[in-house]
């Protein structure tokens, strides 16, 4: 069968898109394992779907590398809403989305009739351990020492709809990441794994962030891992709440703004490229 798809990313973090409007997918999870291999597939951070919704203008399903289904990701979020905007499933500036994580509302930002950015209502972050879920005594899992086997670390544990651990270090850019990374994801405290942000703070509004994801490595972006960050940083005293904060990526900018009731996260979506692709 032959399947149309869209190439997206949001600062570098690329997926390929299926609208699901018009098209079935019957293996999504086999699907991503065999597209997202950037020499003999397409390429990309996974796939995602573009699906009908009863509950929201459209529903967000988005498959992992390793075609696991991840509950929610902010930069696929934005490119969904792009998607729908700019091909007219919704009309209005304002959608929602439907994700395993709940009801998602973003503000798309125009330039003539396509969206260029949009602003996403995350909801809000979850420090208790057994939301997370981190198998870790507590109200909070904040600056907590913990050994990985590299040390003892302080680590902030957070969701935004997916698990994340932030650590804050003087450098990221020195990290040995490939190898580091699988062994953070998948420590003993983590019984779903974990996506891991390693943090260089630059000042009270600006962070400079790497991303190990869960099923994927090392992205080039993450939204959530990025609103986990800035929450991280309030939770520590290093951010002030309800002010922007431009978290640079490796493949660009996001501005965050956190507050006890919801993070608001703002950046780029943007297509690569569509085609089609013969299974």
């Amino acid at each position: 069968m032959v399947l149309e798809f869209t190439k997206m990313h949001g600062c570098g973090n690329d997926y390929i898109y299926f609208d699901c409007f018009k098209q079935n997918i019957d293996n999504p999870s086999e699907l991503s394992v065999k597209l997202s291999d950037r020499h003999f597939g397409i390429g990309g951070d996974g796939i995602v779907l573009i699906c009908p919704s009863d509950v929201a203008d459209g529903k967000m399903r988005m498959f992992n590398i390793d075609g696991s289904e991840g509950k929610m990701c902010g930069n696929a979020i934005r490119c969904v809403a792009k998607y729908m905007y700019d091909n007219g499933i919704a009309s209005d500036e304002v959608i929602t989305i439907e994700t395993l994580s709940g009801i998602k509302t973003i503000e798309v930002k125009t330039d003539g009739k396509k969206a260029v950015a949009a602003k996403v209502d995350m909801g809000r972050a979850v420090f208790n351990p057994a939301g997370i879920p981190v198998a870790l005594e507590g109200d909070r899992v904040v600056a907590r020492s913990y050994d990985y086997g590299f040390g003892e670390e302080k680590i902030t544990c957070v969701s935004m709809g997916n698990p994340h651990c932030v650590i804050f270090r003087d450098d990221v850019d020195d990290l040995g990441l490939e190898k580091i990374g699988p062994v953070y994801e998948n420590d003993k405290i983590f019984p779903e794994r974990v996506n891991t942000e390693f943090v260089k703070v630059i000042d009270k509004n600006t962070l400079r962030m790497r991303v190990w994801e869960r099923g994927s490595g090392e992205t080039m972006a993450c939204g959530t891992g990025a609103c986990a960050t800035v929450a991280a940083a309030v939770a520590n005293g290093i951010c002030n709440e309800g002010e922007d904060v431009k978290v640079i990526l490796s493949g660009g900018e996001l501005i965050i703004n956190y507050t006890k009731d919801t993070v608001f996260m703002t950046g780029p979506c943007e297509v690569a490229f569509c085609g089609t692709v013969e299974i």
